[in-house]
């Protein structure tokens, strides 16, 4: 039986490194990619099996940018592209200019008597500054066509009409039927190149909600926070993307317009359209459209270098909630020689039922739930952790989830890993690739990041080769000097009573 199942492995990999291969081969057939003259970079994929496209526009830009004092400016930002335009949402873009301009005006007065201690400044005055940047907003309000912008993408066939930021980047995506692929043009170019803020405050308000759900009020949210900002201490990535709630009660739409103008510039931005799309025909129109947005010199984005973490650093919360254990370790970022080692043990230790963290923990020690282990966090942009985490069953404490993760993480550092373990992370590897290549919004979405990544889509397929060629003395040697305690980070809930009583102490 053993003889057999090594058989079928093996002949799965071998189509697999085949199907791989002829997918490069075959993608250099149907994908034009150009550079416009403006720095903006446009990918087109052919793939002509049903009458729409996908796309996807990254945005090299996240939250690692964010201006001090505005921490959660590249989030807002994203909110603010689907206010419209100086023609879309708007009744009398004229006029409604004017009033935005008096909102700004209002606003500044009125943060700074709140803000900066103004002799003189007393409860009455702020109140009435308040109020005249309110009455300002209402005034402005009069003239916005409320989601204008979304409602005509989607009385057009949009679909999946979203956007995501993260600490590394910002995109933007949906699909629509191929006969609208010059409206698609159009709407998407003109958010970027006529942005209006309008709603701004009434939007930041969203976001200061969103800020309170996903984190104030929970534990996870919280723990997560915590956690990172304890992990990263110098490097821009201890810095919530959403935001910190003193900076989202303070910028103003003066400020992201002035964020957008410095990171929202061709040279930052790639385009990936894939569907049912000539490039012959596809490839003007984006250039006609795209190509309107003004060159500008890229920012400088260096960002200060966390230091080597040389003790292990603890966050412990106590919260009326279920007990959870994480923990991760520094290292290097995606253009690390060994990043395919890193995805190599990332797969090992968390892909499935068989993964050597479900087996231990919740398989045979039957201690957790649920553990897994990954790389990325918070993003992989810049250096950042490979983390593991487990959630207790009743009647074991986080301590004993760390107990059992270390055990795996000593056997990754002092045993070979079989061959059979080996060839399945390379062969998932494969069969993940082709998987990913199937559908048009994620196909947009690989390619677009790759190319902003590495400035060739081509690397999407050179991951492969290069967990390929990853080994099992690789795999004990990356362990051996990335999890080791003077480079942990530690993070736990524990089960508090809902009195308050702690029912568990932290190790």
């Amino acid at each position: 039986m053993r003889k057999r199942l090594f058989k079928i492995t093996a002949a799965v990999f071998l189509l697999c490194a085949a199907a791989v291969a002829q997918d490069l081969a075959a993608f250099e057939k149907h994908i034009t990619v150009k550079k416009l003259d403006n720095g903006l970079t446009a990918i087109v994929y052919e793939r002509p099996e049903a009458p729409v496209f996908s796309f996807f526009n990254h945005v090299d830009a996240g939250s690692v940018q964010d201006p001090t004092g505005q921490t959660g400016m590249a989030h807002m930002f994203e909110h603010m592209a689907f206010k419209g335009t100086d023609k879309i949402g708007t009744t009398d873009y004229a006029a409604e200019k004017v009033a935005l301009e008096r909102v700004e005006k209002d606003y500044a007065a009125y943060r700074y008597m709140r803000d900066a201690n103004v002799d003189g400044a007393s409860d009455q005055k702020l109140k009435e500054l308040q109020k005249k940047w309110q009455d300002a907003i209402a005034e402005a309000q009069k003239y916005v066509v409320p989601n204008e912008y979304p409602r005509i993408l989607e009385s057009n066939g949009a679909e999946g009409l979203n956007a995501f930021t993260n600490e590394d980047e910002t995109a933007y995506h949906y699909s629509m039927p191929t006969n609208r692929l010059e409206l698609w043009a159009y709407m998407e170019s003109e958010r970027f190149l006529h942005p209006v803020m309008r709603e701004f405050y009434k939007e930041r308000n969203v976001v200061i909600e969103e800020r309170r759900m996903r984190t104030d009020s929970n534990p996870i949210g919280r723990l997560l926070e915590q956690f990172i900002t304890a992990a990263y201490q110098a490097h821009q990535y201890h810095r919530p993307t959403i935001g910190w709630m003193s900076d989202l009660n303070s910028f103003s739409a003066t400020e992201a317009l002035d964020f957008f103008h410095t990171y929202y510039i061709p040279s930052n931005m790639v385009v990936a359209v894939v569907g049912d799309v000539k490039a012959s025909e596809a490839m003007p129109i984006i250039e006609k459209y795209f190509g309107r947005i003004k060159s500008v010199e890229k920012p400088d984005e260096r960002t200060t270098t966390e230091p080597p973490q040389n003790s292990e650093r603890r966050v412990v919360l106590h919260e009326v909630s279920q007990p959870v254990y994480l923990e991760g370790y520094h290292r290097p970022d995606y253009r690390s020689k060994d990043d395919a080692v890193y995805d190599s043990i990332a797969d090992l230790v968390s892909n499935g039922r068989t993964s050597r963290l479900y087996r231990a923990l919740v398989r045979d020690k039957k201690i957790a739930s649920d553990s897994a282990g990954f790389t990325g966090l918070p993003g992989n942009k810049y250096p950042h952790l490979f983390a593991f985490y487990a959630i207790p069953l009743p009647g074991h404490k986080p301590e004993d989830m760390a107990s059992a993760i270390h055990a795996e993480l000593e056997r990754l550092k002092n045993e070979d890993i079989t061959d059979d373990e080996l060839k399945m992370i390379k062969t998932r590897a494969k069969a993940n690739l082709l998987r990913g290549l199937d559908n048009n919004a994620g196909l947009a979405s690989q390619l677009a990041t790759y190319q902003s990544r590495y400035d060739d889509w081509r690397e999407l397929f050179r991951t492969v080769d290069r967990i390929e060629q990853v080994t099992k003395a690789d795999i004990r040697r990356v362990a051996a000097q990335t999890f080791v305690a003077s480079n942990r980070t530690v993070g736990i809930i524990e089960t508090a009573s809902p009195n308050g009583a702690q029912k568990g102490g932290a190790q």
